[in-house]
């Protein structure tokens, strides 16, 4: 009885959120379920390059045959470079049909790991360090500047499409405090590099 007057509040709640318009949604990144939009749904066609294909292959051959869903994490990776730089729910379920399980245990990956990003991100997507080191040497006045000199705010992507900022934590530079990363998804997988710069200022 409990259960189902939850489901239907939820219902109510999820039905009500749809109807706000989408310039009022700032918040709905930090919403952990689905909601289909016109370039985020299922039945949106979505597979992987021929050349992403061949490497599939080579990343699926490093694990035992009875285990490829251990390869879910670099199978992701590719196809969040491949889209370039986030992951829709289609290929989140071709990843699934690759590696035979239920969409399910994919979601449950995508949306547990920061490195993936549910939402769209700019073809250069900068990642702040959030943890203590790099907040008391000073992340916060880098995020900030950042977010000035764009003219966003944190999950926005530019007008143009070029730029992003985003927070990630611990990246294990803590000596050359505060640092960030620059994940340039520009080139697609072909290009695709993570660069990371340290001991900034927030002179920027």
């Amino acid at each position: 009885m409990l259960g189902r007057l939850a489901a239907q509040r939820f219902r109510e709640i999820r039905q009500a959120f749809c109807q706000i318009p989408q310039a009022s949604r700032s918040f709905s990144t930090a919403l952990n379920y689905h909601l289909d939009s016109p370039d985020n749904n299922p039945d949106l066609p979505w597979e992987f390059t021929d050349a992403n294909k061949e490497k599939v292959k080579e990343i699926i051959s490093h694990y035992p045959s009875n285990y490829k869903q251990s390869a879910v994490i670099p199978l992701l990776d590719l196809a969040q470079q491949q889209h370039g730089g986030w992951l829709p729910v289609s290929a989140m379920n071709a990843v699934a049909k690759i590696i035979e399980v239920a969409p399910i245990r994919v979601y449950e990956v995508a949306t547990f790991y920061s490195m993936f990003n549910r939402t769209k991100v700019g073809k250069y997507h900068l990642l702040v360090c959030g943890t203590t080191p790099c907040m008391i040497r000073g992340s916060r006045e880098i995020e900030d500047a950042l977010l000035e000199h764009l003219g966003v705010k944190r999950n926005e992507v530019t007008k143009d499409g070029l730029f992003s900022v985003g927070e990630m934590e611990c990246m294990g530079s803590c000596v050359n405090a505060p640092m960030i990363t620059v994940a340039d998804y520009s080139d697609g997988s072909e290009g695709y590099t993570y660069n990371y710069y340290t001991s900034l200022q927030s002179e920027l």
